[in-house]
C-alpha cells in the first residue's frame, strides 16, 4: 500500500510540477551556475546506497588555496529561498518513482554516518527514506540529532498508510511557515559525530 501511495501521488505531482521544475532549474542555472543539480550518494533501505537528487543550493566558491568555502560562506539568499521553501527537494521525486525513496520516512543522511549509529538509530534504515518525515516535521534541523533519530525509529515503530497521510497534510503546513530551516548558527545541520558526542 505505501508504494501504490507513493506512486498513485508522485505521477500526477511531477507532471503538475513540470514547469516549476523547469523555471526553477532555470533560475539555479543563472543564479548558481552549473550543475543544476547537486547529485550525492545516501544510504537507502537497509543501509544500500543510492544517488540522491536535488537542486543546487550553494555556489561553487572557493579560498585562495582552491578549497571550497563553508558552506555557511557558499549558501546565498537565493539558494537560502529553495531551502526554505523546499523546492531543492523536488527532483527527489525521481528518486520516488526509482523507489528509491517513499513520500515519507527518515531523511536520507550521508554515507559516513552509517558507522557512526548505535543500534537503536541504525533502524531508521529499515523503511526506505523519505521526501518528509516525523522528524520534519516534528522541528526538522532545530531537533537535536537524538531527538531526530527517535523520531525517525518512532516512525519506523508506528507507520501506517494513515501516519504517512498524516505526515504529508503536516508537510505542507510546515513548508508554507518555513518552520526548522537550520539549526542556530547553521547552515543546515552540525555535522553527527556520533552518539554523545
Amino acid at each position: 500500500m505505501k508504494r501504490a501511495l507513493d506512486l498513485t501521488l508522485t505521477l500526477p505531482a511531477v507532471l503538475l510540477l513540470a514547469p516549476v521544475l523547469v523555471v526553477v532549474a532555470l533560475l539555479v542555472r543563472l543564479k548558481l551556475g552549473s550543475p543544476v543539480l547537486f547529485r550525492q550518494r545516501r544510504p537507502g533501505l537497509g543501509g544500500r546506497p543510492f544517488e540522491m537528487i536535488k537542486f543546487r543550493t550553494m555556489t561553487g566558491r572557493r579560498g585562495s588555496d582552491g578549497s571550497l568555502l563553508p558552506d555557511a560562506d557558499r549558501l546565498n539568499p537565493f539558494g537560502r529561498f529553495l531551502r526554505s521553501s523546499s523546492l531543492d527537494e523536488l527532483p527527489e521525486l525521481w528518486n520516488v518513482l526509482r523507489g528509491d525513496m517513499s513520500l515519507v520516512g527518515p531523511r536520507p543522511l550521508l554515507m559516513e554516518y552509517l558507522p557512526l549509529y548505535d543500534a537503536a538509530q541504525a533502524r531508521r534504515h529499515e523503511v526506505r527514506p523519505g521526501l518528509t518525515g516525523w522528524a520534519q516535521i516534528n522541528g526538522r534541523n532545530t531537533l537535536s540529532w537524538d531527538e531526530k533519530f527517535a523520531a525517525d525509529v518512532w516512525y519506523v515503530d508506528n507507520r501506517s498508510l494513515w501516519l504517512d497521510i498524516k505526515v504529508l497534510v503536516l508537510t505542507v503546513a510546515a513548508v508554507l511557515g518555513r518552520h526548522g530551516i537550520s539549526a542556530a548558527g547553521e547552515a543546515t545541520m552540525p555535522p553527527f559525530r556520533g552518539s554523545g558526542r
